[in-house]
């Protein structure tokens, strides 16, 4: 399954690179650990982002765009 997420800066797609690729929740929240607290908050939405577009894409339900566009909006 392909989960796609619109609307990331280029820093945002890295990061989402980069923890895609960390093969367990611990390694993803020890990379996490190592980043500046923005950094760490930005990461912790695009987990939480990830996980309503997963299940967008299993129950076709829209809260993954809704928090999307609530996101873009506090930038």
């Amino acid at each position: 399954m392909l989960l796609e997420l619109h609307g990331l800066t280029e820093k945002q797609m890295a990061l989402c690179d980069i923890m895609w690729a960390i093969e367990t929740m611990e390694g993803v929240e020890s990379f996490i650990s190592t980043l500046p607290a923005k950094d760490q908050r930005d990461c912790r939405s695009l987990i939480e982002m990830m996980k309503l577009a997963f299940i967008d894409e299993v129950e076709t339900t829209d809260d993954a765009q809704e928090v999307i566009l609530k996101i873009k909006r506090t930038l």
